[in-house]
């Protein structure tokens, strides 16, 4: 099969216990929500003083940036609960459900900068301070790259999509904030007042691009996309290894939160006994679970050459 998600930076779900992969998640998303505080705060203060339509831009994407980090922070707490009566599958789909509402904000401050670039573009402004305001946004450059560094390393450890979510649009900052120090530079050391609202305009359009890269990720994991091609090739590496198993087929996966879940169908010998049978799917279970610790799995055993089709016609078995 082919085609599948992949994960981001090389990891495979479920490669941490969910109680720990949740407290990464969790400890990075109090980091977040730290530093969106602090550049909010900063850029609210050197915009009043500048009148910066760039400077502006760049408050907003905090500003929304601040409260996609803290709607990130819920969802991830609420994502590591553990299964209970009403949710049999987990709560991981939360994180999933974050992504889509952190590109839901960042799309309405990407459309209300445009909005206001726009109308400068038209009638130039004079950008006051420059020299303050570029102070700033060095300052909000050099807290934004120790962030999306902690931010890869969690992505890398969890493969959590809240998370990844997050990072895309603090990596899109990046961008921004050099583009913004270019368009103050250019408006006051160039007496070029239309390149702040060019800048404005041209920060609005990659965050438009920013949000529909962060809604893809979160849209295919409450899709329930499958694994990556890497991850499922895995998956059956470890069923077979033992030689418990004869073959596996009609793999299926998908990813929740911190949770990874996997349902198989497995060929075994026609005539063992029924204590034989469990004992190799046990062992398969645990193989699998060695290198995907926080995997929900089921099994179903089939007498190899007695396959049968299982379910509706919508869901007959693959190859794979």
């Amino acid at each position: 099969m082919s085609g599948h998600a992949t994960e981001g930076d090389g990891h495979l779900p479920g490669g941490l216990p969910a109680g720990v992969a949740a407290k990464i998640t969790r400890r990075t998303a109090f980091l977040s929500v730290g530093v969106a505080t602090t550049l909010t705060l900063l850029k609210a203060w050197a915009w009043f003083v500048s009148d910066s339509v760039a400077m502006l831009s760049s408050l907003a994407d905090s500003g929304l940036d601040l409260a996609a980090s803290l709607f990130t922070l819920a969802a991830v707490a609420y994502a590591a609960r553990p299964p209970d009566d009403d949710h049999r599958h987990g709560h991981g789909k939360a994180e999933g459900f974050a992504s889509v509402v952190q590109a839901m904000l960042v799309g309405v401050a990407a459309a209300l900068v445009a909005r206001e670039a726009i109308g400068h573009v038209f009638a130039p402004r004079e950008v006051q301070r420059g020299g303050l305001a570029i102070g700033v946004m060095v300052i909000s450059i050099v807290l934004t790259i120790g962030l999306v560094w902690a931010q890869t390393r969690a992505i890398r450890k969890t493969g959590s999509v809240a998370t990844a979510g997050d990072r895309a649009h603090y990596a899109a900052d990046l961008a921004a904030n050099f583009a913004v120090i270019g368009g103050i530079g250019a408006a006051t050391m160039l007496n070029a007042p239309w390149a702040d609202p060019l800048i404005g305009l041209g920060v609005a359009v990659w965050l438009a691009w920013s949000a529909l890269d962060v809604a893809r990720g979160g849209i295919n994991q409450l899709l329930d996309r499958e694994l990556s091609d890497e991850a499922r090739a895995r998956i059956r590496e470890l069923a077979l290894a033992g030689g418990h198993l004869l073959d596996i087929h009609a793999l299926r996966t998908r990813a929740s939160g911190p949770y990874v879940h996997i349902q198989f169908h497995a060929d075994l010998p026609p005539g063992i006994t029924l204590v034989d049978a469990h004992e190799r799917m046990v062992a398969a279970e645990r193989a699998i679970l060695d290198e995907f610790p926080a995997a929900d799995i089921l099994i179903h055993p089939d007498p190899r050459g007695h396959a049968e089709s299982h379910g509706g016609e919508s869901f007959e078995e693959d190859a794979a």
